[in-house]
């Protein structure tokens, strides 16, 4: 039996070019999960996802296994991502891997840290389907979101009598860092089961989606002494 973390990479990128393999202080972007999750005593396997053959060949230079290229139908900018997922599961079972647990890490956020890994994890008991992680944020649609109605006039976008931010509901923001199933309630998706949430820091839940992302996160790795 095995907890394996899965890790998908695409090698397109509309925000950031070949953002995967893009050095970040000095290492490839993928580089610092794949060494988050082999650090991880919880982790049995870290298997890649990839239709690239670059990142495929950075991925087992860091010591992850890619037990196949993606096909081409997973590998587009609209392709979801349990798909992605499901496809790596089966391919690694029908391997012989007996998976009990899987652990989803995305590439695009490696200021997650250890602790984080391993806290999201132990969250994932007997009656937890799925473990996701997000931050407490400062947007709220109790309180400052709004949406265009009907009518074309704009309103919150859930009604509240809510005065301040404070005495709205807290909210939080997905970050898309961790992800945490059974392997049997894999099929629940999301949001289909009991769902669970580690909550993170804002500074730890930067996912890179564009050049600013890039900078900012080169940047606090850099303050906090990454190398």
């Amino acid at each position: 039996m095995a907890t394996i973390c899965t890790i998908c990479a695409r090698g397109g990128s509309a925000g950031v070019a070949r953002k995967n393999v893009r050095p970040l202080l000095g290492k490839p972007l993928i580089g610092w999960t794949i060494e988050q999750a082999l650090a991880s005593p919880a982790i049995d396997a870290v298997y890649v996802s990839t239709e690239d053959d670059e990142i495929a060949e950075v991925a087992m230079e860091f010591g992850a296994s890619v037990p196949y290229r993606r096909p081409a139908d997973l590998a587009t900018a609209s392709a979801a991502k349990l798909p992605v997922i499901a496809h790596l599961i089966e391919r690694v079972e029908e391997d012989g891997v007996e998976v009990t647990r899987i652990v989803d890490l995305d590439p695009t956020s490696p200021l997650r840290t250890g602790d984080d890994i391993e806290a999201a994890i132990s969250l994932l008991q007997d009656d937890v389907d799925v473990v996701i992680t997000g931050y407490a944020s400062d947007k709220n649609p109790y309180f400052n979101m709004v949406e265009q109605k009907p009518d074309g006039t704009f309103g919150l976008v859930v009604a509240s009598s809510a005065v301040s931010r404070q005495s709205a509901p807290t909210v939080f923001s997905m970050n898309a860092s961790i992800y945490v199933w059974h392997r049997h309630t894999f099929s629940s998706g999301l949001w289909n089961g009991r769902t669970s949430l580690y909550e993170m820091p804002r500074e730890r839940s930067i996912d890179i989606d564009s050049e600013l992302d890039f900078k900012i996160v080169e940047l606090l790795m850099d303050e906090r002494g990454e190398s």
